[in-house]
């Protein structure tokens, strides 16, 4: 009896093959996503971050900075007339302002009086890469340090006497918007993941109403198929939109009392992370749906969901910084949802945007959501059964 037992569940399973392949394709497409974009976690490709160096005193320590920063870094760009501008939006990964009276500072031995060096960062940048970039540079400093106390004093100074952490400063360069946090970063990010989520529940729930012949019920009853997509999408938008709401109150009031960062809405515009929200939300839905149409097992709808939301949030920057990424692993990542999801958040939250500022994002969001509304409503007239 047993043996039949479990000759009739293998048959049954090999009979459906799209589950089958989701069960076993998947999580190998996984290992390859995960494995490409992790391929230089341990040594990130800093030589590719856009930056400059405002080099604003006359000494010869200053001309110093960036031949001891080029090595590891590449070399600078031409400071542009607006790189405010650029940090801002992200497009200028990092300035390096060397303060007029850097190279008197360096040349005197004792503890600086004030910062001579600061790094100001694009508000969005990763929080270890932040913390890396301004350790490499207080080393630079203190090698500065070091050699000028040398040629000044002589070679009976100890280089190490020395402490160069006030000669260097960092921020993350956020005028004109909140002050930038690892909080702010965390919840743009997770609450785009978490709002992707609805694709397991939407697509488990539309499997068994097929199987228990709920939709045919409704179908012979003459309900349009635009009708039944639109009574499924609009209530799960609505939870999405509590979904974003209550994670922002976890960031704003909860993450305090445990320790940690408060979520800042100072200066944050408020229309356009409304729509921000919507539009991921949208997009959320509306692939959520077609996911919906096209699978027809619940090992289909168990298996694909889950594991194609976790590959595009590895694809997406979600879990892994897309600065890590090899340059082929980047411009796809630039093609994920939940990137483009991200980058409105952080454009809002983080850079001070508006909705200006996010057009392009949310547009491509919102075309998204149109393409795979429209899919879906195809594949679900096609079969909809």
């Amino acid at each position: 009896m047993l043996l039949g037992l479990i000759r009739k569940e293998l048959l049954a399973l090999s009979r459906d093959v799209h589950g089958l392949a989701a069960l076993f394709a998947m999580p190998v497409l996984f290992v390859i996503v995960m494995s490409l974009a992790l391929k230089n976690v341990y040594d990130p490709p800093l030589r590719a971050l856009r930056h400059a160096i405002d080099v604003r005193d006359n000494g010869p320590f200053a001309a110093e900075v960036g031949k001891l920063w080029a090595p590891g870094h590449g070399p600078a760009e031409a400071l542009p007339p607006d790189w405010e501008a650029q940090l801002r939006s992200g497009k200028l990964k990092y300035v390096i302002v060397l303060d007029e009276g850097l190279s008197k500072e360096l040349a005197v031995l004792g503890t600086p009086g004030e910062a001579r060096i600061h790094l100001l960062t694009e508000p969005g940048i990763d929080g270890n890469l932040f913390n890396a970039l301004r350790a490499e540079l207080q080393a630079v400093g203190g090698q500065l340090k070091a050699r000028g106390a040398l040629q000044t004093l002589g070679e009976n100074i100890s280089p190490t006497s020395t402490n160069t952490h006030k000669l260097v400063s960092a921020e993350r360069y956020a005028s004109g918007g909140p002050r930038p946090s690892s909080v702010q970063q965390n919840v743009s990010a997770w609450l785009v993941f978490g709002m992707f989520f609805v694709i397991a529940a939407l697509s488990n729930l539309f499997v068994e109403e097929r199987r228990c012949g709920a939709l045919a019920r409704l179908r012979s009853l003459g309900v349009p198929a635009s009708v039944l997509l639109a009574s499924k999408a609009l209530p799960y938008f609505a939870v999405n939109l509590v979904q974003a709401v209550l994670m922002l109150m976890v960031g704003a009031w909860l993450m305090p009392l445990l320790g940690g960062d408060a979520l800042s809405f100072a200066q944050v515009h408020w229309p356009a992370l409304v729509l921000v929200v919507c539009a991921i939300s949208a997009a959320a839905v509306s692939l959520a749906l077609m996911l919906s149409c096209l699978v027809r097992t619940q090992a289909q709808a168990s298996a694909v969901g889950p594991v194609l939301n976790v590959l595009m949030a590895a694809l997406g920057g979600i879990m892994v910084p897309t600065f890590v990424m090899p340059a082929a692993m980047q411009t796809l990542a630039a093609l994920s949802p939940m990137n483009w999801g991200l980058e409105a958040l952080l454009t809002v939250l983080l850079r001070g945007g508006g909705v200006a500022s996010a057009a392009p994002l949310l547009l491509r969001l919102l075309g998204f959501a149109a393409l795979m509304l429209l899919a879906a409503w195809l594949l679900f007239k096609r079969n909809p059964r």
